[in-house]
């Protein structure tokens, strides 16, 4: 069976809280062998921690969402670096600016989205970042900042071939999502077009943006079948050479370790 990885699912969250083992069971019968859980906050970070150790195929990433900036607490930054030391925890994030729901002060979030880049950068991981309507303050922070080597990968990615560019130029990754098969997103397929192969990665962001033949329902990590299929039709390429691709650049980016431990 083609092995299939997702780089970036929220399985912590309340949505999977009645039924994970048999989401996680779906997951590995469409042949998906490795899971990047991304933290969101504090709390979170420390269950995405705990299903690493639960689950040996699902890894951890540890972070503070945009959404989340204008809410931490007073040390919160020495609990996340002691996370992000784990060997279970291959990145730093959810992290970045997010200025379409702006649900956080934005001097809040972009002093959390630094602070996240040092950490990166003293514990050596990627970092995994958030953007939305605001890539040109995000590109200013990044040229701002130092960055782990490789940097990390721009997640859920919607900023257009000119931001893609700019990023890949910085050392990110691309990951790109369920919105690919959406019958209006031209514009994404055809950014597929200028993203290098070997800096493409695909996910879910489950429990958000499922592909099109689920819309309106609870995404998942098994589904993402759905976005390599139409990755692989937009790019004129055979199926299983893609998600051998993807599986490769996950490896690149995170390390061994993101497969190694299934």
């Amino acid at each position: 069976m083609t092995v299939l990885v997702d780089t970036h699912a929220h399985l912590d969250f309340p949505q999977f809280a009645e039924d994970l083992d048999l989401v996680l069971e779906r997951a590995r019968e469409a042949g998906v062998s490795a899971i990047l859980n991304a933290g969101t906050d504090l709390a979170g970070s420390g269950r995405s921690v705990e299903l690493s150790r639960k689950y040996p195929w699902i890894s951890a990433s540890v972070g503070v969402h945009p959404h989340s900036a204008g809410r931490v607490e007073s040390g919160w930054l020495e609990k996340l670096e002691k996370l992000a030391a784990l060997e279970t925890v291959l990145a730093v994030g959810e992290t970045g600016l997010d200025y379409y729901r702006d649900m956080s002060p934005r001097e809040s979030q972009e002093q959390v989205f630094r602070e996240h880049l040092r950490l990166a950068c003293r514990v050596n991981k990627p970092v995994i970042i958030h953007s939305r309507q605001a890539h040109a303050e995000t590109y200013q922070v990044l040229q701002e900042e130092d960055l782990p080597s490789p940097a990390g990968v721009m997640h859920c990615f919607s900023g257009g071939r000119r931001w893609a560019e700019a990023f890949l130029e910085l050392d990110f990754y691309i990951s790109l999502a369920g919105p690919l098969t959406y019958p209006r997103s031209h514009e994404l397929r055809d950014l597929l077009k200028y993203i290098p192969a070997n800096r493409l990665l695909l996910e879910t962001d489950a429990p958000y943006l499922p592909p099109q033949a689920y819309r309106s329902r609870r995404n998942e990590p098994s589904y993402i079948k759905l976005t390599y299929e139409r990755a692989a039709l937009a790019l004129g390429q055979d199926f299983d050479e893609l998600a051998k691709q993807v599986y490769l650049n996950a490896v690149r980016l995170f390390s061994d370790a993101f497969v190694d431990r299934v």
